[in-house]
């Protein structure tokens, strides 16, 4: 290809170039430079180049990754201005598909980017080619590429194809032929390489160079939030693996399905039948599960989808256990499941009035397909796609990351965790496979070498759990056939047994299906104790004390959840309250101004008319971060001057100054690890639910504790 970088006159022009802005390297940029070189890429130049072509991203990377896997911006810039030209002389854009031939007609040959789809002539006994973008169909091509790229025959691969035209003396014949024939991808991994590689960083770094890779910025997710994100590879290491998720628009569910790997295949919902997916008794042609490491069901949800019944039992039954038959011939396949749709109705809503396969079509609620999904995840913690969420640090090209996790569906970790824990709740096979096989993925991803600490397994098996029994507890609202059961390990060493419940259950007890009583002196995992009640209880003393007086107790706000706000955690014990002083250092940037404003609304809302409150802040200031605290904070004051709320602050040089607290003349002293700064960064603007309402933004998690004095 390099032989052709250069467009010759005449040829398609590209639209405005992109130019890649020099930035400075992060650490772990630098340290994914040193033990991936040459494997790796800047993941804002992929986003640039997409605004001009629309081709899947491994296709962009697969460029990028010949011409700019460097940290040299000079090499980067005349990198990109050879792939701007690849892509504008050789990719094919469908309004310009009859200059393209022309071209091709002129020059007697040329090279062009474009999908292909084969199928066999039944008639004549050969191959034809389709190409997408181009629009030329039945196009001879040769056996020899139909043998060694099969993909080909089911859904179509990228490639780069010389393409000649002259005119057959067969009247029937197709004056156009496929010269050559190159699928887009990497042509080899070196695997005990990339375990070396791997071995260079800790958990929380690798868990960052895989978001990076995704093209996400790891600094705007938590932990959890990583994990669930992460989930989404499963289905590419792990054979045979369904898995379900379901959330609102827009939270980049099927990106990872669509242009991640070109293993994976992306078709709608509504588009998929039988032959297609398994096998068409009249030509017997396999289906897209004989071929493709993962099918991605998009938009699987909707009342409105048709759904064919039969199809429903073939699934069934290929989830369960490989197979599928042809006539009386029965086939496998090791193709994972997954499943992508968006939810209309809030978590607690769906809880109170139905269940979380509510959005499905009414054939696929049917409790024998859904026991056979692996584990649930549950889109609506993630946060909606916005711009600040990509990355433009170094991650791999996809194309790498792809091939590696394909080499590892042939790896086993679904036992590791024995080593030190055993399930010790009666539990289905179902389900014991569906959280195995989520946990297997998960260390997989993460811990390619197994090397990794009783810790970390804890938190994957946990994780792994919860996911799967989100599926049963589900299944138990439409199947009352099915047995209910919980969901303990225990750790080897003889701890305490750990009850693993979702956090939706936690969050909302009053709406979430009766759970089986624990046994005497087993506890939640701690992500998940000393969760609050929904209705706003903070303990069992309070729960026992009465719903409306405020009590002693400490509560844990997960993360990634949604249903918080600083009245329903606040509003209780500040009640009645005449004085109320908040210590807090870190007030200091924009963002935490903001928070004191929406803390003091709160105050406003409390106080009856013809009241007042006193309401006085102890901070601290640096030169960095501090540029327009003063005038951050006055704008305040003035703001509530003559209201319900007198607002005052001062600043505390007391180098030891780090609680953060509220105290109150009633009594109270609230302790907040996080200060009020416990949701995540959400889309503003004047439209934005999320900045209108604080239940509707995903929290950061903390702890707070309150104190009767």
């Amino acid at each position: 290809m390099n032989s052709e970088t250069i467009p010759e006159p005449g040829s398609i022009e590209a639209t405005e170039p992109f130019v890649a802005p020099p930035r400075q390297l992060s650490p772990l940029d630098q340290k994914i430079l040193a033990h991936f070189p040459g494997l790796v890429v800047r993941k804002d130049l992929t986003n640039g180049l997409k605004q001009n072509a629309v081709v899947p991203t491994y296709v962009l990377e697969y460029l990028l990754g010949q011409h700019c896997a460097t940290d040299d911006n000079d090499v980067i810039k005349a990198g990109l201005e050879s792939v701007q030209k690849i892509l504008a002389k050789h990719y094919v854009h469908r309004n310009q598909a009859q200059l393209v031939k022309s071209t091709i007609k002129e020059k007697g040959r040329h090279k062009v980017i474009d999908k292909l789809t084969v199928e066999l002539n039944d008639k004549g006994g050969f191959y034809e080619a389709e190409f997408t973008n181009l629009g030329i169909k039945k196009v001879p091509v040769s056996d020899d590429f139909v043998r060694r790229f099969p993909k080909l025959l089911v859904g179509g691969i990228w490639c780069i194809t010389d393409v000649t035209y002259e005119v057959s003396d067969d009247p029937k014949g197709s004056p156009w032929q496929i010269d050559t024939l190159k699928p887009i991808q990497v042509a080899k991994v070196d695997f005990e390489q990339f375990l070396k590689a791997r071995a260079q960083f800790t958990t929380e770094e690798w868990m960052d160079v895989l978001m990076q890779s995704m093209g996400f910025n790891p600094e705007m997710f938590g932990r959890r939030a990583k994990l669930l994100t992460l989930i989404r590879l499963i289905p590419y290491c792990e054979r045979n693996y369904n898995l379900l998720e379901l959330g609102p628009k827009g939270t980049g569910k099927s990106h990872i399905y669509a242009e991640f790997s070109p293993h994976g295949m992306l078709i709608s919902g509504s588009e998929v039948t039988a032959p297609k997916l398994f096998v068409s008794n009249a030509s017997g042609r396999i289906g897209l599960v004989g071929y493709w490491d993962c099918v991605c069901f998009d938009e699987f949800a909707g009342k409105d989808k048709k759904v064919d019944k039969a199809l429903v039992d073939i699934m069934k039954n290929y989830m369960a256990n490989r197979t599928f038959s042809r006539g009386i011939e029965q086939l496998t396949a090791e193709a994972s499941m997954v499943f992508m749709g968006n939810t209309k109705k809030s978590v607690a809503y769906m809880l109170k009035h139905s269940n979380f396969f509510e959005p499905l079509p009414d054939k696929y609620i049917d409790s024998a397909f859904l026991d056979r999904i692996h584990a649930y995840n549950p889109g609506w913690e993630v946060a909606p796609i916005r711009h600040e969420l990509f990355t433009n640090g170094y991650g791999f090209v996809v194309d790498f990351i792809a091939e590696v996790l394909k080499h590892l569906r042939t790896e086993d970790f679904t036992g590791t965790y024995k080593q030190h824990f055993e399930i010790t709740s009666e539990v289905s096979t179902r389900d014991q496979t569906g959280f195995e096989k989520t946990f297997s993925g998960l260390m997989k991803i993460l811990f390619p070498d197994g090397d990794c600490t009783r810790k970390e397994i804890e938190e994957l098996l946990s994780l792994s759990m919860e996911a799967r029994r989100r599926v049963r507890e589900h299944i138990l609202r439409i199947d009352d056939t099915f047995k209910r059961h919980d969901f303990i390990y225990k750790p080897l060493t003889g701890g305490v047994p750990v009850t693993v419940l979702t956090p939706e259950e936690v969050q909302y007890p009053t709406f979430a299906a009766p759970r089986i009583q624990k046994a005497e002196g087993e506890t939640a995992p701690e992500s998940q104790q000393d969760q609050p009640p929904a209705t706003g209880e903070f303990s069992e003393n309070a729960e026992n004390s009465g719903k409306d007086q405020p009590q002693p107790g400490h509560i844990v706000v997960p993360e990634n959840t949604k249903g918080w706000s600083y009245r329903r955690l606040f509003a209780k014990h500040l009640n009645g309250a005449r004085n109320i002083t908040i210590n807090d250092p870190y007030i200091r940037m924009f963002f935490q101004a903001r928070n004191l404003m929406e803390f003091l609304q709160m105050v406003h809302d409390l106080v009856p008319e013809g009241d007042e409150v006193a309401v006085h802040l102890k901070t601290q200031s640096d030169m960095d971060s501090c540029v327009k605290q003063e005038e951050n904070l006055n704008q305040i004051v003035e703001s509530f001057t003559g209201s319900r709320v007198a607002f005052s602050w001062e600043l505390d040089h007391n180098p030891n100054f780090h609680a953060r607290n509220i105290t109150t003349d009633s009594g109270w002293k609230i302790t907040i690890d996080r200060g009020m700064d416990i949701f995540q960064k959400y889309e503003s603007g004047p439209f934005s639910l999320e900045q209108a309402i604080q239940e509707a933004r995903l929290t950061r998690g903390a702890e707070i504790t309150y104190l009767k004095l």
